[in-house]
């Protein structure tokens, strides 16, 4: 086990595989390093890899208080930095995919590449009148889930958030006990990000000069709303490509491995670095 203070936080991580470059996987809301164990292998094949809990998750330090997006940003690049990854392939997913845009924005010389899929970034959709509805629908379920984790109904919480927001019904009972337990635990984590005025919010300007490839994934099972999220951050990008992948949705390296990690070395190749 090993453990990095970082920002005065007390973070788990694990690094593996022999080769170069470094690739860094950044999980979503609710998870843990746990959440890439499908692909890990498969890419410590080719990468140094390194996983880890982001603060308020699984075996990393919760530290009390409101927290924010920056302080994962700030994190993220530390994490990087202290174990000198840098540059570094960088894919995030979900929430992990918006930390990693950020720290794009902020610190492109930390990266080799961006690898991104489905950041719920929907407050950029705030000025699509036909998204309008759809939007409002999300964010009322959101503010279901935030209710019922501050009344401390954990389980249910995390169960609604899937069926609901993420994976979409009937997706609860398919994922493994393990993983459900993880992700119940991790309840009260969501709770601080979604009182964070700025989760969901991104100002496209700031990734206009990021100059590193980078590939934006989206699922053709996922919920609609992530689809125009993916394209305006693709409109931005300036070196951006966008795959779909067939039969997926918001975890395409839980339910899709193999495909989702030939996909990413495909144009990691392609990118020829």
């Amino acid at each position: 086990m090993a453990f990095a203070n970082v920002n005065g936080v007390s973070l788990y991580y694990e690094l593996g595989g022999t080769h170069k470059p470094p690739i860094v996987l950044v999980h979503g809301s609710w998870d843990s390093h746990q959440d890439w164990e499908m692909v890990v292998p498969i890419l410590a094949e080719t990468f140094q890899v390194l996983t880890y809990d982001r603060r308020g998750h699984s075996q990393s330090e919760r530290p009390a208080g409101p927290g924010s997006i920056h302080e994962d940003v700030s994190d993220l690049a530390n994490l990087i930095t202290q174990l000198d990854l840098a540059p570094a392939w960088i894919v995030g997913n979900s929430f992990g995919a918006s930390i990693a845009l950020r720290l794009a924005s902020q610190r492109p010389e930390l990266f080799r590449g961006l690898i991104a899929h489905e950041p719920p970034l929907f407050a950029l959709l705030a000025g699509d009148q036909n998204l309008a509805p759809m939007l409002a629908d999300v964010q009322q379920k959101i503010m279901d889930v935030v209710e019922r984790i501050a009344a401390g109904d954990h389980a249910l919480a995390t169960e609604a958030f899937v069926e609901t927001i993420a994976l979409g019904p009937g997706s609860w009972a398919q994922i493994p006990s393990d993983y459900q337990q993880t992700m119940i635990e991790n309840a009260p984590t969501f709770l601080d990000e979604a009182r964070d005025p700025e989760q969901l919010t991104f100002d496209l300007n700031t990734i206009k000069s990021f100059s590193k490839p980078t590939l934006l994934t989206r699922g053709d099972q996922s919920p609609p709303l992530f689809r125009p999220v993916v394209t305006m951050l693709a409109a931005a990008l300036p070196h951006a490509q966008v795959v779909t992948l067939p039969g997926a949705g918001h975890i395409p390296h839980v339910t899709h491995p193999a495909d989702y990690v030939a996909t990413i070395l495909r144009f990691v190749r392609e990118a020829g670095s």
